[in-house]
């Protein structure tokens, strides 16, 4: 039974996937979605129905519009009864193709919508279950309690930086993190890169999923480590999330911070992320630090250090922790100065 107020679009012609693009966008601005978010939604749709034709021959969009509490979406599905995919993560890999294309439709996919799921038989076809939600940032929110400081480099031999961050900032909330591509050069940076932009159109989502959309994403390169840390000031709650040996201290040193230390590579061998909720206060002071900083240092080293503001305590750490064989980056949350 096909759910109400969801249509269904048969794709067995080329002119069908612009009638299946047009379609999803009048169906995201009807939902009040903005236009960069139903252009998104455009293309995401474009490249399902694309793929319908050059994989399956043939096939059916639903889409579908939800309602939540946190506001209005489109979820759309792809379904064929075609060959299947016999191999899901190289499928969602950009550049990888069987039929000649360029090959970044489901990687695309994956870094245009909110969530995405897939699955797939031989000789049985695939599904894509996808959806994209409308950003709703209530207004009456308290101004930002907390400032951020950054300082990074790359490898001293290398040009390109192999590590990235991340900071944005809605409502009540921030997320700020940082990303480790393995190893150091352009591959390491392409890594970090390929996870950033992930984050970038995915903040607002829970961190489990994150770690999920960044792990595909992540699949045609070295993969990467990287941890982040969601601010609440509005319930003065500080959720974490955190894959391989990025580095996290808050000061002053508290028993109520237990972060748990989970080893792997997103992209290659990540266990499930585990998440863990704090209590925060604004008047904590939070450093991550990649792998590119040593780690044997306590904050007796330095005195007086965490009355600085943010930009000057990572700049410090940076200067004096830094290893020389490494890219290096240092992300400090503290107390926002008057």
């Amino acid at each position: 039974m096909q759910p109400s107020g969801s249509q269904t679009i048969e794709v067995r012609y080329p002119s069908d996937v612009g009638a299946a693009r047009h379609a999803a966008k009048a169906a995201a601005e009807g939902l009040g979605l903005d236009p960069t978010a139903s252009e998104e939604i455009a293309l995401a749709v474009t490249e399902l129905a694309t793929n319908l034709l050059k994989h399956a021959r043939a096939g059916r969009l639903l889409l579908t519009p939800l309602r939540a509490e946190e506001g209005p979406g489109l979820q759309i599905e792809s379904q064929d009864q075609g060959p299947g995919i016999a191999d899901l993560q190289q499928a969602m890999t950009d550049g990888y193709s069987t039929a000649g294309s360029l090959g970044t439709g489901l990687g695309a996919v994956n870094r245009l919508m909110d969530e995405f799921e897939i699955t797939s038989r031989a000789g049985a076809g695939t599904h894509v279950l996808c959806r994209k939600w409308l950003r709703v940032h209530p207004g009456g929110f308290r101004p930002c309690p907390l400032e951020f400081g950054v300082a990074t480099r790359p490898h001293p031999g290398f040009a390109l930086n192999g590590d990235a961050f991340i900071v944005r900032r809605w409502g009540e909330s921030a997320l700020a993190g940082i990303i480790d591509g393995l190893g150091h050069g352009q591959f390491a940076h392409r890594a970090a890169q390929a996870a950033r932009r992930y984050i970038e159109n995915h903040y607002t989502q829970p961190l489990s999923q994150i770690f999920t959309g960044v792990a595909r994403a992540c699949y045609a390169t070295r993969g990467v480590v990287m941890a982040l840390a969601l601010f609440d000031w509005g319930r003065d709650r500080l959720t974490f999330a955190s894959v391989g040996n990025i580095e996290v201290r808050v000061f002053p040193r508290a028993e109520r911070f237990a972060f748990p230390v989970q080893r792997g590579i997103v992209g290659l061998n990540a266990p499930k992320t585990a998440v863990t909720e704090h209590p925060w206060k604004p008047d904590s002071l939070l450093v991550l630090q990649s792998d590119g900083l040593r780690s044997q240092w306590s904050w007796e080293d330095f005195p007086g250090l965490p009355e600085h503001p943010a930009h000057v305590v990572a700049q410090r750490l940076l200067r004096d922790l830094a290893r020389h064989q490494d890219d290096a980056t240092v992300l400090v949350v503290g107390k926002a100065r008057q």
